[in-house]
């Protein structure tokens, strides 16, 4: 029996640190269109890395305890998962306090001071010694998930401590060294815990129809392998403009042009041998998983656009990034999450058809907005990039007032991200909420408070 609350904590933490995320997004995105919105309180400097923290703190806590809830094992001690729990939550909650009071130190997307390194990296060796303690009895049966989750914890492992050797000064007093490594650190950081979303997204997709050929299968494995290597390499996509070696360029080209080829493939022959039942049941977390497929389709569009080299170089740096990450980490990352959310809540606790009415009115809210938030995004990225590279006459300043219109729609489908992601997330929520007090307190504090 999975009779532990902590991989519900986890999830919690999660969905809160999604509910935040977004609320400091939109106050990025008035102060765009307002500029002077606030600033002396929170400037953009400062809710540009609280906006990626709670972003990044989605992703892990809400991965990380939906692998723990999967995984669990009465036989093995829960301790390791209370102390990785607890160190992850009041480091996290440090940081936000850092990057308050702008105490800033580090790199782009980790600007937070490097001696959070440490109780950082504590927790991905925490989980990773209960991942390997629960499965290593089971290695020679492994489906490919479970290669794909303990691959993703020993790469974030490897690729945060890349990420800081920036400290050292080989790395700090080169300035192509430092950069390359920079960049090639955080996409391959991105590719690690992208190993334990996509591995989350064949769990569930299994569970789902009840049949588990997709995860020993060839095209499961060849998968897996593709994804490794895109983690290994990918990332050299991201510095074109830096002076290294062609053959880094060229590879990089090679391997972006197979992203999410495979898995597109998986997910549709999973929707094809699906059964009804099935969908009936779980028919919130099927929802979500065929989100996903639209945006892993749109982004992978957009990844094999920007690969190129020719077009790289008018796009990167420009919103088009902006618009890859965001369609990764929303569209792809934040669907499949929802689904693996959704999934446990229908299997623990169930959902009313009502609460599922409620789900489905978010998700086409969110979708609708966000499909307008990412081509706005491209928009805003070509003019850009028409600024940088073909308007020689117009300052910044001028082109900043000539985006208004522009940002002031940005603004609007950001407000509908936020209203469709909340719709969905609050029963969510609440459901959790149920769980941890029937689990704390017996059945009996829910019959008696909880309606």
């Amino acid at each position: 029996m999975k009779n532990n609350a902590y991989p519900f904590y986890y999830i919690l933490i999660g969905l809160l640190s999604l509910v935040l995320c977004l609320f400091v997004g939109f106050l990025s995105g008035v102060q765009y269109a307002v500029p002077d919105f606030a600033k002396t309180i929170f400037p953009f400097t400062v809710l540009r890395p609280l906006h990626t923290l709670f972003a990044l703190s989605w992703i892990f806590m809400t991965a990380i305890g939906g692998i723990m809830w999967y995984i669990q094992n009465d036989k093995t001690s829960s301790g390791i998962m209370k102390w990785q729990f607890w160190v992850f939550t009041f480091t996290g909650i440090l940081i936000a306090a850092c990057y308050i009071f702008k105490k800033f130190e580090g790199k782009e997307y980790l600007e937070f001071p490097h001696g959070f390194y440490v109780p950082i990296l504590l927790g991905w060796i925490l989980f990773g010694i209960y991942y390997f303690r629960v499965m290593w009895r089971t290695f020679s049966r492994w489906p490919v998930y479970y290669w794909m989750w303990g691959t993703g914890i020993v790469l974030m492992i490897f690729h945060f401590t890349e990420a800081h050797l920036w400290i050292l000064p080989y790395f700090r007093e080169h300035y192509t060294q430092n950069l390359t490594m920079q960049w090639k650190a955080g996409g391959a950081y991105v590719g690690a815990w992208n190993m334990l979303v996509y591995g989350t997204s064949m769990y569930v997709m299994e569970r789902n129809s009840g049949k588990s050929g997709y995860s020993h299968s060839k095209t499961g494995f060849f998968f897996f392998f593709l994804g490794l290597i895109n983690v290994m390499f990918n990332w050299a996509h991201h510095i074109y403009p830096v002076p290294n070696a062609e053959w880094i360029r060229y590879l990089a080209y090679i391997i972006s042009m197979t992203e999410w080829i495979i898995l597109l493939r998986i997910i549709y022959l999973w929707k094809k041998d699906i059964p009804a039942q099935s969908k009936k049941q779980f028919s919130v977390s099927y929802r979500m998983l065929m989100l996903s497929e639209l945006w892993i389709f749109l982004n992978l569009f957009l990844a094999l656009l920007i690969s190129i080299p020719a077009i790289n170089l008018f796009t990167h740096g420009t919103h088009i990034t902006v618009a890859h990450s965001m369609g990764t980490i929303i569209g792809i990352n934040t669907t499949i999450l929802l689904s693996s959310v959704s999934f446990i809540l229908e299997i623990v606790k169930g959902m009313r058809p009502k609460v599922k009415k409620t789900i489905f009115l978010g998700s086409r809210i969110f979708n609708a907005s966000f499909l307008g938030f990412w081509l706005i995004l491209l928009v805003m990225g070509v003019k850009r990039s028409k600024w940088i590279y073909f308007s020689e006459q117009i300052s910044f300043g001028m082109f900043q007032d000539s985006m208004q219109v522009l940002h002031i729609i940005f603004g609007l489908f950001g407000t509908g991200l936020i209203i469709g992601i909340c719709i969905i997330i609050y029963p969510m929520i609440g459901h959790i909420i149920v769980i941890l007090a029937r689990k704390l307190y017996g059945k009996q504090f829910e019959n008696k408070y909880i309606k």
